[in-house]
């Protein structure tokens, strides 16, 4: 089936205190409003659930109800903060990180926490009504210009599809580099789930590598280690994946990291669960020859309880410098374009058990 779009252009004037009904379409139902931060949001609901999303602040996905429950990490922001700097803003599903350059800056390092792409401010946001070889969707899209004289131009252009009677989400990111120069591109998908008690991470891990997973042993400035936090890594160290069934003993305070080698099915997919103790799952699906390093991050304390399940990336967070030494900066050829897919959200326990078993025969 060939795919046909109708486009709402939005416009910051659209969005108001009071949340309205914008649009009414088959299974969806989308409404519009701003927060008392000044920063615009959708609701879009379809029959499985809704995410909230902010159409000019960097295009995050700030909230995933589906499934009757609430995906997103907790945290304390309870609604979003009208700024650009990461951790002043840091409570959503989904942060795009990067693009000239992603991860913790070290001391040689100039640029910001994950880059300028998280709370990045849109020039340009659009709804979209399709149908395609999936079904009719509606998906937000939107266009940011990170322009800097002697330096990177480039444009930023995510589409996230949410399907009817669906509960996957499925987004599509381009980077276009208008520069007459080649330049430098690091990403990551920041994807931030809730960790479920005793829940079990399941992950098409490439078994044919000798050492397929990894913690981190390097801490980064913003974490102050203990003794015990110390020895946790030890042990994690030693096997990285006694982490994989979520205890609540285990401690990922304040923050552990793994690096995942990813094995993909006939179709290129990857793919990652965290199967809850009733048998459903959150999900995501990535495709490892486009974003090909895959990074797990845990955090659990009384403040914060987050699980980046896999945050599919082209490089791994230690910052522009680190990245460059180890051969993980892409150089995106002038006038070219950088494109990845990837799919996220909630699974019921048919359709968790029928993923399982491809990880299963991945595995």
């Amino acid at each position: 089936m060939s795919e046909a779009t109708t486009r709402i252009h939005l416009r910051q004037a659209m969005f108001t205190e009071k949340e309205r009904t914008l649009l009414e379409h088959a299974d969806f139902h989308i409404t519009a409003w701003q927060y008392d931060s000044g920063v615009a949001a959708l609701k879009i609901s379809n029959s499985k659930g809704h995410v909230i999303v902010l159409p000019f602040h960097g295009q995050q996905i700030w909230r995933a109800h589906l499934l009757g429950r609430e995906l997103t990490m907790r945290s304390n922001f309870d609604e979003p903060r009208n700024t650009r700097t990461y951790l002043e803003n840091y409570g959503g599903f989904l942060l795009h990180c990067g693009a000239t350059a992603m991860g913790v800056p070290t001391a040689e390092d100039n640029h910001p926490l994950h880059g300028e792409l998280p709370n990045a401010p849109y020039q340009q946001a659009f709804l979209d009504l399709g149908e395609d070889a999936k079904g009719s969707y509606v998906a937000l899209a939107g266009v940011y210009q990170h322009t800097v004289a002697f330096g990177s131009n480039y444009l930023a252009k995510p589409y996230l599809k949410m399907y009817e009677g669906s509960s996957l989400l499925w987004l599509k990111l381009t980077i276009d580099n208008l520069g007459n120069s080649p330049m430098d591109l690091m990403y990551m998908a920041h994807i931030n789930f809730c960790p479920v008690d005793n829940a079990v991470l399941m992950s098409s891990v490439d078994n044919s590598q000798e050492q397929p997973m990894r913690v981190r042993r390097s801490i980064p400035s913003h974490v102050i280690p203990s003794a015990e936090y110390l020895a946790f890594l030890d042990k994690l160290e030693e096997n990285p994946r006694a982490h994989e069934t979520l205890d609540p003993s285990l401690s990922f305070d304040p923050e552990v990291v793994f690096y995942i080698d990813y094995a993909s099915d006939a179709d290129g997919w990857a793919h990652t669960l965290q199967r809850h103790p009733d048998g459903s799952a959150d999900y995501v699906c990535h495709r490892p020859n486009e974003l090909t390093k895959g990074v797990r991050w845990i955090c659990r304390t009384p403040d914060k309880q987050a699980l980046g399940l896999v945050l599919p990336a082209t490089a791994e967070p230690e910052g522009h410098s680190a990245e460059t030494r180890k051969g993980n900066v892409l150089s995106l050829a002038a006038k070219s374009q950088f494109q990845y897919s990837l799919g996220m959200g909630a699974l019921d326990v048919g359709q968790a058990t029928d993923v399982a078993n491809v990880i299963n025969s991945l595995g």
